[in-house]
């Protein structure tokens, strides 16, 4: 089917939407140490459940459908296989739809309608939560351009523009990278800019519709196999001008070795004296004014969209990814270092008290056998910032789970 014009509003629109944490949906399980109840998916459609990148919403905004990835071992891998699964909330029921299988971890949901809208190949695709929905075809990046080759990614995550016209994209194909915008109408495909180098993790800013952030990234040549690193991580562009790093000049820090990059083979240690290469894992602020980030063995810091010093927000060495509230007075972020298994968290930070709680004290190793679907906790507020998601893996399985952050502030003030 062609995309047509965006679906009604839902009739329904709860002030401050909630979850039936009571019901049969939830199995509740408190954390042995820090006491924080969360709330696990009971139901299953998939032998993997996980929640969403960190930066890309997964809630209809009525709170009544709540999309989730699905994983089929051994079938597919992060980059590419896995499929979506929702939860009607309303309804009390679970629903994998096997036609959603996307690349990267492209998948986004329109909270205004309930949409998921996900990459396959070089075209994007939408569907309506209800199980008699079929898919919608949104538009292609274009076949001339990708010229016989099967790209990489087609979007590392999509994100909609501020109004509401388009969709991000930071293709990967051969040894070229593009960053652009397609049209939710179907119109055509719009270059910012080509690289020859990696660029990827493309966000729209969330209130100026012509502002990208974007990341110099980690890559691996198609033909060798070697990885190659990144330099200056945090970068802005503009639509019709050229990208500018964040941070034009050095971070200057003395030399540290540091090791190669988990997700890839073999990869070897590095000796760093600049920071900018120990960044990463970057997001806007709702404002949009500030880029927030994880620099790491450092914290979480964030630095004006314009340039300027750089705040470290909340100091903590071990952490992996973060995520902030709209009103920037609340973190949660993960702590996966590969070096020390045995600190693997997840935590909720908050700013106003300099307090943090753990969600989950101690998360076991993921099995080697499933580390190719890049299963990490990958904490975000959701739901106007009243819950927490997250994946979990504390009861044996991989599935997403749920936090009050009501819970969370009260242990920390």
């Amino acid at each position: 089917m062609l995309a047509s014009g965006p679906s009604p509003i839902r009739d329904i629109h709860p002030p401050h939407p909630a979850l039936p944490l009571d019901s049969p949906l939830f199995e509740r399980w408190i954390d042995p140490v820090s006491g924080v109840t969360s709330h696990i998916l009971a139901g299953q459609v998939a032998p993997i459940q996980q929640s969403f990148y960190f930066v890309n919403t997964s809630f209809s905004s009525d709170g009544r459908y709540y999309w989730f990835y699905c994983a089929f071992p051994p079938a597919g891998s992060a980059n590419q296989g896995r499929s979506l699964g929702v939860v009607d909330l309303w309804q009390k029921t679970l629903t994998h739809f096997s036609e959603t299988a996307f690349t990267d971890a492209s998948p986004v949901v329109d909270e205004r309608t309930g949409e998921a809208y996900w990459c396959s190949g070089l075209e994007i695709w939408k569907r309506r939560p209800e199980p008699d929905a079929v898919p919608v075809f949104v538009n292609r990046f274009p076949p001339e351009i990708a010229s016989n080759r099967r790209p990489w990614r087609l979007a590392t995550h999509l994100t909609f523009s501020a109004d509401r016209q388009a969709l991000n994209i930071d293709v990967e194909i051969g040894s070229e990278w593009y960053i652009g915008h397609l049209p939710l109408d179907g119109g055509d495909f719009v270059l910012w800019q080509k690289f020859d180098q990696c660029f990827n993790h493309a966000q729209f800013n969330p209130v100026d519709p012509d502002l990208q952030l974007i990341a110099q990234d980690h890559s691996i040549h198609p033909v060798s196999g070697k990885s190659i690193g990144y330099q200056n991580r945090l970068w802005v562009i503009r639509r019709g001008h050229t990208a500018c790093p964040i941070f034009p000049t050095p971070l200057t820090s003395a030399p540290r070795r540091v090791g190669g990059n988990p997700h890839y083979f073999n990869d070897a240690a590095r000796i760093i004296s600049d920071e900018r290469a120990l960044l990463g894992h970057e997001w806007w602020s709702a404002d949009g004014q500030h880029v927030w980030y994880v620099h790491y063995g450092t914290g979480v810091a964030r630095v004006p969209v314009g340039g300027g010093e750089e705040e470290v927000v909340w100091r903590k060495s071990l952490l992996s990814h973060a995520h902030v509230d709209r009103g920037e007075n609340w973190l949660v972020a993960d702590a996966l270092p590969p070096e020390a298994p045995d600190k693997h968290q997840v935590l909720f930070y908050n700013l106003a008290t300099g307090k943090q709680v753990e969600i989950v004290t101690h998360l076991d190793q993921i099995p080697s056998s499933l580390s190719r679907y890049h299963i990490h906790p990958h904490p975000q507020f959701c739901l106007q910032d009243r819950f927490v998601c997250y994946t979990t893996n504390v009861r044996g399985r991989v599935d997403v789970a749920f936090v009050e952050v009501g819970e969370l502030i009260s242990r920390t003030l």
